[in-house]
């Protein structure tokens, strides 16, 4: 797998959920986050569901934005159609570094399926399935 240290998503601060690309192969991309106190999505110590999904989506971006014909800087606008067979498994805290694993199944036109995976000292900690919809530059 290659690896990069340039982060290609549309999402500015406070919102962005990946501090790092570790991989990308093919389909499948990973990147790492640091969970930090300040973050959002964080309540009574913890990273909340919202910011798990919010984290894989933003993986899923990440690799998007790395697509050939991509500019840097250019990474492509979208927003999630779906979730489903989202599985919690735990709620990591403030410190913590999580390491996302996003593979692509499926992409029709705009409309991307990823698989999402967070795992935490190499356990599992959160799960689902994804429909990520992009928005082509030329709508906006």
């Amino acid at each position: 797998m290659a690896s990069f240290e340039k982060i290609n998503i549309p999402q500015k601060p406070p919102m962005v959920m990946v501090d790092r690309i570790v991989a990308v192969e093919d389909k499948t991309t990973v990147t790492s986050f640091v969970v930090k106190e300040d973050n959002v999505f964080c309540e009574h110590g913890h990273l909340r569901e919202p910011g798990l999904i919010e984290n894989m989506a933003q993986t899923a971006a990440a690799g998007a934005g790395l697509k050939p014909g991509v500019k840097e800087g250019e990474a492509p606008l979208g927003f999630i159609g779906g979730i489903r067979n989202l599985r919690i498994h735990s709620l990591p805290r403030v410190g913590d570094e999580l390491t996302t694993r996003v593979t692509v199944e499926h992409e029709v036109f705009d409309a991307t399926v990823v698989i999402g995976k967070i795992f935490l000292s190499g356990q599992i900690i959160a799960e689902c399935e994804l429909k990520i919809f992009l928005i082509p530059k030329k709508s906006i």
